[in-house]
Order: C-alpha cells, then structure tokens, then sequence
C-alpha cells in the first residue's frame, strides 16, 4: 500500500444503489425511494461488508441522482479494520457499494419478472464497502487522498469532491 493511503483522510464516491435494475435478491429500487430519508437524516455510518461492529468512516454526502443513490465517504484513519478497508481498495480487492435499509413502502411484482418487489420508500440505516454488493453495478468510482485522485473515472464525482 502507498504512503499516502496510510493515515491521509481518504475518501471515496461511488453509488450504494441504483435505480430501476433487478439486483441478486430480487428487488428493484425505484427513483425517489431515498426522498424521504435523506430530507430526514443527514449522516450514516460507512461499515465494512455490513458489520455493526466495524465502522469504517462516515458518510459525507448522499443524494438521488438519474442513476441511483449517489454517496461521498470519509474514510476514518488509525483503526486495523479500516487500515484493511483501505489496503484492498487500492489493490482493488473490494470496491462494492452495498447499504442497509428498512422498507417503507414497496409493490409486489408479477411471477413473469425476475423481481418480486419493487422498493419505493426506503429508510437508509447504513452504507458498507462490500466485496460482493446485490447490485453488482453499486461502486466505487473514485478514490481519493488530500487532493490526490487516485481513480477518476466519473467526471460528475470528481466535480463533487
């Protein structure tokens, strides 16, 4: 791992969901499912592969887009896990997008889909960097350190950052 992944304040930006596509569960989130919760709430944790016992950093940004849920990530400094987070995203070991939710609102589906449920309000608990997200297009697309871009691969992240 570089020296400047080490103790820097990294962050990331990538989706944690995305719109109108079936993911491995069998679920479609719709535009507009995050409305409610980000008018409502203004910070979530940032957790390795969903676990409670393992915060990794914070949340800095979050809004709906064309595309999904769009999220900017501080990654926190100093803590073995988030030192692990940090050494497989730059060898590009993980570089998945996953959150945790529970459902408001939702429409079942007809058998003929691949989905059963269409999510339409959701309450967003969390966002976690996951090896294997249920969206496999949820990911990360940019990392950074101080003002160092490491993967600009998203012109419109880049500008967020």
């Amino acid at each position: 791992m570089s020296q400047l992944f080490r103790n820097s304040d990294m962050r990331i930006a990538g989706y944690a969901a995305l719109f109108d596509r079936v993911d491995r569960g069998g679920d479609i989130i719709r535009r507009g499912a995050f409305r409610h919760a980000l008018g409502r709430q203004k910070n979530w944790p940032l957790l390795w592969q969903h676990r409670q016992d393992q915060h990794i950093g914070q949340i800095v940004y979050a809004a709906e887009d064309r595309r999904g849920l769009r999220i900017i990530a501080r990654l926190a400094g100093g803590d073995d896990i988030a030192a692990k987070a940090r050494q497989m995203l730059t060898q590009g070991a993980v570089t998945g997008l996953s959150f945790g939710y529970r459902v408001r609102s939702f429409a079942e589906v007809l058998q003929t889909s691949l989905a059963r449920r269409e999510l339409l309000a959701l309450d967003l608990v969390e966002v976690s960097m996951v090896t294997h997200p249920m969206q496999p297009g949820a990911q990360i697309h940019m990392m950074t350190a101080n003002t160092q871009t490491e993967f600009p691969q998203s012109p419109i992240l880049k500008a967020l950052m």
